[in-house]
């Protein structure tokens, strides 16, 4: 076995993220389809899970078996995935600073009023703020889940997982009986454009933190964590955490505010 004289672990080749790359293109055009009722969307999505799925599983067996990480990789992928996450805020941010550049100062075709005219208005006390009441006990549950594995304490852990990622699944199933029963569509000016893109946004980075934390559960089952493979679900919980903060604003601002 060849020893190296540096900390770095020199991957080896895989097709997956050369796949991941393309199935996102793919991804993106799926979405623009969805907004005129195709289904593209959730083929290439449910193909992105499973590329995705077998490029996880050889990053645990670099990880879990072969021991190809020590402290120094781990803490720089731990700041990967803080930059990943700086990069996901800035997209928020580019789609929160559209919506208040059209409703802080409203266009004399929307009426010079925001919500414009005939903008049947949602309640922020109803479905909204039960989807927010989920969504934080989903992250209370994680964090949880993560003190639990901290301290030692085996006992609970794999059920409060789990009820968060139930948690999470009824929030989607919320949000989309929410989309269904809306009076608002996509072309409803830039007001039903600005809803749909943010809680759409929001509703997709839902989607992949669920999928983030199934892994997890499913490790934490097969019991596959250990001191030096611990920093994925740590990872897991910080995007959770991430999409927990980004509903606040939504609902601060589209549904409390705007409303």
């Amino acid at each position: 076995m060849m020893m190296n004289n540096h900390f770095f672990h020199l991957v080896k080749h895989s097709p997956w993220p050369i796949l991941v790359a393309l199935n996102l293109i793919n991804l993106i055009m799926g979405v623009v389809k969805l907004v005129y009722n195709n289904s593209f969307f959730f083929f290439f999505f449910f193909t992105t899970v499973l590329i995705v799925s077998q490029w996880w599983r050889d990053i645990i067996r670099e990880s879990l078996y072969e021991g190809s990480r020590s402290l120094k990789i781990n803490y720089i992928i731990g700041a990967g995935m803080i930059f990943f996450i700086v990069s996901e805020v800035w997209l928020f941010v580019s789609f929160f600073w559209m919506y208040f550049y059209f409703s802080l100062s409203p266009d004399m075709n929307l009426g010079s009023v925001w919500p414009p005219y005939n903008m049947i208005q949602m309640s922020f006390m109803d479905i909204p703020m039960l989807n927010t009441l989920i969504l934080l006990m989903s992250g209370f549950f994680v964090t949880w889940t993560h003190y639990e594995l901290t301290m030692n304490k085996f006992s609970n852990v794999t059920s409060s997982l789990i009820m968060s990622i139930l948690l999470g699944f009824y929030f989607l199933m919320i949000q989309s009986y929410e989309y269904l029963n809306s009076n608002l569509s996509f072309n409803d000016s830039v007001f039903g454009n600005s809803f749909f893109i943010l809680t759409g946004f929001h509703g997709l980075h839902v989607m992949i933190g669920l999928i983030f934390l199934s892994f997890m559960m499913i490790q934490l089952i097969k019991k596959s964590f250990s001191l030096m493979n611990f920093h994925g679900f740590e990872y897991s919980i910080w995007y959770w955490h991430f999409v927990d903060v980004v509903w606040l604003c939504l609902y601060l601002s589209i549904y409390w505010w705007s409303m």
